[in-house]
């Protein structure tokens, strides 16, 4: 399943002071726009992606900050602030963002039939921030000593490529957003050719995506 988002912002919740952010949506992000898609609570489906985008820049934006300790009560527990309880902040964002996401049977056609007809909008990251479905098809995935790693998500065993970054994300959320999963993962920003892997697939659907390697990440 292909995705394209002309705009997308993913923050980095480790650095909550700062205006950090990840280079690609956290596998919790592509697990809860699924969930928009299906309807359900939650869709902890076993998955690989990979993503990168064609730019990036940052702009500034509004904050309302709320005081961690309810007090304040006069503005619903805002912080007052001096311009009427705001702030403002950088926000970086990515620009022309594409995403790559293989699942398998049977949650593949399921998802692919609710992608169709998607219960709730598609968002990555930002609720403003619209995704578009650009194409589904079924593919066969071997299992690979050697591939294509590109910019392919993958555990911190999968591959030794040296120009890969170490980032932990979140695999996925409870439905009462109170208990959030981690773990850590190898990223490229410059696509990668091929490269011994571990615990890897590979795509042989004959197109572009021929030969890149997929890790099966498990919420």
């Amino acid at each position: 399943m292909e995705f394209f988002a002309p705009v997308a912002s993913f923050r980095d919740p480790l650095f909550p002071r700062a205006s950090r952010s990840l280079p690609l949506p956290p596998p919790s992000t592509v697990r809860g726009m699924l969930a928009a898609a299906s309807g359900a609570p939650a869709e902890p489906v076993t998955l690989g992606l990979a993503a990168w985008s064609e730019g990036r820049g940052v702009d500034l934006e509004t904050y309302h900050p709320i005081a961690a300790d309810g007090s304040n009560p006069a503005v619903a527990g805002r912080v007052r602030a001096i311009k009427g309880g705001m702030t403002v902040r950088d926000r970086p964002f990515l620009a022309g963002l594409h995403l790559v996401v293989w699942l398998t049977e049977p949650d593949g056609s399921r998802l692919q039939r609710a992608l169709r007809r998607p219960c709730w909008p598609l968002r990555l990251g930002r609720s403003q921030d619209l995704v578009h479905v650009r194409a589904m098809k079924r593919v066969i995935l071997e299992a690979a000593e050697t591939a294509a790693v590109g910019h392919a998500l993958a555990p911190l065993d999968g591959h030794r490529v040296g120009a890969a970054h170490t980032y932990r994300m979140a695999t996925s959320l409870s439905t009462d957003r109170l208990t959030t999963t981690w773990a850590d993962y190898l990223w490229c920003d410059e696509p990668t050719g091929a490269h011994p892997v571990h615990g890897a697939f590979k795509d042989t659907s004959g197109d572009q995506h021929e030969g890149q390697a997929v890790w099966l990440l498990a919420p």
